[in-house]
């Protein structure tokens, strides 16, 4: 098997696919796939990652695998069936072991498990038993789908199979599922975060003045690596002076000089759960008086709006109160004036001159986890907090960002731990 962290109680999947097939009409079948293999150049393919919904339903963490869940099957044994991909002697010697069938079971609890290759030949047996058949896609709210998924480059092969049967979506019931975690996977998402406290630490002591945006980055590519992490969760922007007003600055090749600030903006993945931190701190180690009155200013908004997470608050209240305090601190450190926000173009705030992002997204499997901004905010719905003041013109650009889940008792920072205040950066930076 593939993965590095350490193995997941079969019970975790076993609870999602009893949650899902909960939801689905009578006499359906969902299929779900793994994400394919992406090539990259040549003979050589990117780092391979799994679908998040496939991963969610089963644990397995293999490429060329396929779910089918059939709850209302005249045959218990095909109530769910697992396919997984089987080790020839060649992907032996060349690629080592993948799931026996014995382990697949273990890991997804799943007891019927067939080989990948008898799929459409079982599905062919089945087809006339359902009316529905339940096909997944990825539509996250954020996705911009230029290359397509597993799943759907297979539609037509399964559509084919099911010649005559009326077909249903599966992500409206997914996005549903996913945006509440369970205690397992806070726990998971506790242990993504504290491997990223870590990794921050690790550069408080080696960041100064004359090294390199990529140096800062490979330190925390090595915390990650050492603590069983799969990685990073997105691409991370490590960008000194003006590079940090620049949202999605990747480059990260820039030296970083005296007097400067840098943003960084990183999150550990473990067992495919992210983390998502932004920490900005002087790269001389001290920040002028100018620049702590810009961070305290995102620091104050940072935990006025934290509080707003709480369950039955909505994300239209949340904003507007957001953009409430989000003034204030701009009026405060004289980036606008009273008299600008009393004529303002409601269509245009004068404030998203500074803060041109949005505040919070729904975080799990997923950075940009699924989640329905149409519902009311509830217990185990974990979001990110984010704010940021970018002021181009005074080569200053500061973000802060912790991850906060929703309980019954208020809000719960799962990065409290991690240094924010800037008095404790200068002191940890000394």
């Amino acid at each position: 098997m593939n993965q590095r962290y350490a193995t997941i109680d079969s019970a975790l999947f076993i609870s999602n696919r009893k949650r899902f097939v909960s939801e689905m009409k009578s006499k359906s079948i969902a299929i779900f796939h793994s994400n394919d293999e992406m090539p990259r150049n040549g003979d050589c393919c990117y780092p391979f990652r799994q679908n998040s919904d496939f991963f969610y339903l089963t644990g397995i963490d293999q490429e060329q695998s396929v779910l089918m869940l059939f709850p209302h099957s005249p045959d218990p044994k095909f109530k769910e069936v697992l396919f997984v991909r089987e080790t020839d002697e060649h992907t032996k010697v060349w690629e080592g072991e993948k799931y026996s069938k014995e382990e697949a079971r273990k890991v997804s609890g799943i007891q019927t498990v067939y080989w990948t290759k008898e799929y459409e030949t079982l599905l062919t047996f089945l087809a006339e038993e359902c009316t529905f058949v339940y096909l997944n896609n990825n539509e996250n709210d954020r996705a911009k789908n230029e290359v397509i998924s597993r799943d759907a480059r297979l539609a037509p092969q399964t559509k084919k199979l099911f010649q005559g049967k009326r077909f249903e979506r599966s992500a409206p019931i997914m996005v549903g599922l996913r945006e509440i975690k369970s205690k397992v996977e806070i726990e998971l998402i506790k242990e993504a975060c504290a491997i990223t406290e870590k990794a921050f630490r690790r550069t408080l002591s080696f960041i100064k003045p004359g090294v390199w945006e990529y140096e800062i980055e490979a330190e925390i590519s090595h915390e990650f690596t050492v603590n069983r992490s799969n990685g990073h969760a997105y691409s991370p922007i490590i960008a000194s002076g003006k590079n940090a007003c620049v949202l999605h600055y990747v480059n990260n090749n820039q030296l970083c000089k005296k007097g400067d600030l840098i943003l960084m903006d990183f999150g550990a993945e473990y067992a495919n759960y992210a983390s998502d931190l932004t920490r900005t701190v002087p790269v001389s180690g001290k920040f002028s008086k100018r620049q702590k009155q810009v961070y305290n200013a995102v620091l104050n908004v940072l935990k006025e709006s934290r509080k707003l997470l709480v369950a039955g608050n909505t994300f239209q209240d949340y904003n507007k109160d957001v953009r409430t305090i989000i003034e204030k601190e701009l009026v405060d450190i004289g980036l606008i004036t009273t008299t600008e926000i009393r004529k303002q173009d409601p269509q245009n705030p004068v404030f998203r001159k500074y803060f041109m992002h949005g505040i919070s997204h729904f975080m799990g499997l997923d950075v940009h986890d699924l989640g329905d901004r149409s519902n009311n905010f509830q217990s185990g719905m974990i979001f990110t907090c984010e704010p940021g003041i970018y002021i181009p013109e005074e080569n200053i650009g500061i973000r802060l960002e912790n991850d906060i889940l929703i309980t019954a008792k208020g809000p719960q920072d799962l990065m409290k731990n991690i240094p924010i205040e800037a008095e404790e950066i200068e002191e940890l930076m000394k």
